[in-house]
């Protein structure tokens, strides 16, 4: 419809003109060829697209999810919400809609300057009520940040990074049984789990406690840039 819309209002308005010279032929094809091309280039100016969003059903009650359901933060007040068997509790988790069986998958997590943090990927099947530890036997291929500076893996890898990472890039791949994480900003590798999936698995994420208002920072799924390639025909 939106497509529609925008050629609707494309400036149609030259075929309509009576005053034009006598003799005078109006370049059709300059004003109406590929218009739906032109109309589709300007759209994706518009339009923004990120790989994967959160499922706020299975959200901590604490957590504060925006409206396109890509950026998430504790707020440190229960909302209103049932306490469903897929929702996580007590700990502030929340994952992906969308959950993965096949094929290769990436999003990107901006972590700003937040000094604690959790993302990865987590299979399906994970305890969500009462206390949760991160291991790959149990199911969480993660990665997390503590006291600013101490990052770890899942199942207690000390991790050493060059740099604080403003946003990561998860990688899954799911038929050769890898979770990469690399900093967004040189795409430096992280860390890289090896596992065979047998089961769904999702992305995972947590903002972790606001601790007093030291860790307000929200966590947010960046988009990702829409192109379109043009080929020709023979």
């Amino acid at each position: 419809m939106a497509l529609e819309t925008a050629m609707k209002t494309e400036d149609t308005s030259f075929l309509k003109d009576p005053e034009l010279l006598s003799g005078a032929l109006i370049d059709v094809a300059k004003h109406l060829g590929n218009l739906t091309f032109r109309v589709w280039e300007k759209m994706l100016g518009m339009v923004q697209y990120t790989p994967v969003t959160m499922d706020p059903n299975t959200a901590h009650a604490y957590l504060s999810l925006s409206y396109d359901l890509t950026t998430v933060r504790d707020t440190d007040t229960a909302q209103n919400c049932p306490d469903n068997p897929e929702r996580f509790y007590p700990c502030l988790n929340v994952l992906g809609s969308e959950g993965f069986t096949s094929g290769k998958h990436s999003w990107e997590v901006k972590v700003g300057n937040k000094p604690k943090w959790d993302v990865g990927v987590v299979k399906e099947s994970i305890n969500r009520k009462g206390d949760i530890t991160y291991s790959p036997e149990r199911g969480f291929w993660v990665i997390r940040l503590r006291d600013g500076d101490k990052y770890s893996a899942a199942g207690g890898t000390d991790l050493t990074l060059k740099r604080k990472p403003q946003s990561i890039r998860v990688q899954l791949d799911y038929d050769r049984g890898e979770v990469s994480f690399f900093n967004s900003s040189d795409m430096s590798l992280i860390y890289t789990f090896k596992h065979t999936f047998t089961e769904r698995v999702f992305p995972f994420f947590s903002p972790c406690l606001r601790d007093g208002g030291r860790n307000d920072e929200p966590l947010k799924i960046c988009p990702v840039k829409v192109s379109v390639t043009v080929t020709s025909s023979q």
